[in-house]
């Protein structure tokens, strides 16, 4: 472990309306602290903002300073980019304002809410746009990285429903970005990361949600996966833009409604129908008869809230994890049968296997539109390895490639750029992004980025 740099921060602190922590602060180790407990890096600094005027401060001073710049929205950068060793972590977890208009359909979010916050205040009116579908990541940066959740067949990616952005730039200025102001970076920003600044704000255009739905999930012991997936792949060949499929291969939690098959090795098909109960219940009970006796019957009038959390407790803060993820062309029978395989070789009964149905509204979209790429796969793979505080790394580190691997012979072409994890490397993001698309990036980065600030992220390096 590196030494954290000693810094003089009385000039910092005069200036700045927020919390500014050193390593010998008060709440220093619980505010470096990011859901993914396999990061463990000390700043030098920690600049808890609260407003544009507070990332100026903090952008000024560590570049005067010559520190690396690491900004933190939710906390859940998979390899830990949101954070940094002898450097400046620009915090934005306070910015928490959520303005939602019902009239115009819109929300003004500030860059320090999650998706459980933003979740409960729109559906207040009926409303939401797509989410994560764990509720505490943030919402900055999973729409900078294009944002796939539950509505993404019927309203797109995060990323389709931004409306503008607000940020500063590594040369200090407060901009807005949307459709009329600074076009070409408002594309950059829908896909393309942090690369260009430090957003403070979201608008986003919302969508009639709920609050009830029809959805849920039917478990299956890991005996029957086979024929599940086969399942999902069929329905989800012919499925309407209104029913969003997916499967998980976990590990059953202690819950008395999983029955006989708690602790043990199952398959999850969850399902959720963007529309009206009566409509959902029609369009979803085909999987009760394709797959008749599951261990556990969960389908039925759910809030949408509760369908956004159905994935919280497969991935708790503070376990530690490694990703891979892929988007996927098809989900063939090898494909099928490696990723079952390697859920019944498991290293861990913890971390799950999931495979989202893509496709709908999102694949609509046109390619060159935003900075999102894979708008034509049909799966998104992600595999999570996760381990207890402790334990030995490798063994699930390895299992987790492992079943990545057993999945890429209908690889699209790469992965998630918010699923990419530490040991990628600089081709992988731009497999991410496509040469195109990358290049277009490269030369948005020249522009607004030219130094190469904001380079603690995916990173794309100015042209």
């Amino acid at each position: 472990m590196t030494t954290t740099l000693p810094l003089d921060l009385t000039d910092l602190r005069s200036r700045f309306a927020g919390e500014v922590l050193g390593p010998d602060s008060p709440g220093y180790d619980d505010a470096r602290r990011l859901w993914n407990g396999a990061i463990d890096r000390r700043p030098a600094v920690i600049a808890r903002v609260t407003s544009n005027s507070d990332a100026v401060e903090a952008l000024r001073f560590a570049r005067l300073h010559r520190l690396p710049i690491a900004v933190r929205g939710g906390g859940h950068s998979i390899p830990g980019l949101s954070t940094c060793d002898d450097g400046m972590l620009i915090d934005l977890g306070g910015m928490k304002s959520i303005a939602v208009d019902p009239v115009a359909r819109t929300a003004v979010v500030g860059a320090g809410v999650v998706w459980g916050e933003l979740d409960a205040a729109t559906q207040e009116f009926g409303l939401a746009v797509t989410g994560g579908e764990v509720s505490d990541t943030g919402v900055a940066g999973l729409t900078l990285g294009g944002g796939v959740g539950w509505l993404k067949r019927t309203c797109g990616l995060s990323c389709d429903n931004l409306l503008a952005a607000d940020l500063v730039t590594a040369d200090g200025r407060a901009v807005r970005a949307s459709a009329e102001e600074n076009p070409e970076l408002f594309w950059g920003l829908r896909g393309g990361g942090g690369n260009f600044g430090i957003v403070t704000g979201f608008t986003f255009r919302l969508h009639e949600v709920g609050p009830i739905l029809y959805g849920g999930a039917l478990v299956y012991p890991a005996a029957r996966a086979q024929e599940v997936l086969r399942v999902l792949r069929d329905q989800a060949a012919t499925a309407p833009d209104e029913v969003s499929l997916m499967a998980a291969l976990v590990v059953a939690p202690p819950a008395p409604e999983f029955g006989e098959v708690q602790l043990q090795p199952v398959v999850v098909l969850a399902a959720m129908y963007h529309g009206s109960l009566e409509e959902g219940e029609r369009a979803l009970s085909p999987l009760r008869s394709l797959l008749p006796d599951p261990a556990a019957d969960l389908l039925g009038p759910i809030p949408y809230v509760a369908i956004q959390q159905m994935v919280d407790a497969a991935t708790p803060r503070g376990l530690h994890y490694y990703v891979k993820s892929e988007w996927l062309s098809d989900l063939r029978d090898e494909v099928v049968d490696g990723l079952i395989e390697h859920h019944l070789s498991r290293t861990s009964p913890i971390g799950p296997i999931l495979l989202h149905h893509m496709g709908g509204v999102a694949s609509r979209v046109p390619a060159d539109a935003t900075a999102f790429r894979f708008r034509d796969a049909e799966w998104s793979l992600t595999v999570i390895g996760a381990w207890e505080p402790g334990q030995d790394p490798a063994p699930h580190t390895a299992w987790a490639r492992s079943a990545w691997n057993a999945a890429r012979v209908a690889s699209s072409g790469g992965g998630y750029v918010n699923h990419l994890d530490g040991d990628e490397g600089a081709d992988r993001v731009r497999q991410a992004y496509g040469a195109a698309t990358y290049d277009r990036l490269a030369a948005l980065k020249k522009i607004w980025d030219p130094d190469n600030v904001f380079r603690l992220n995916q990173n794309v390096r100015p042209a």
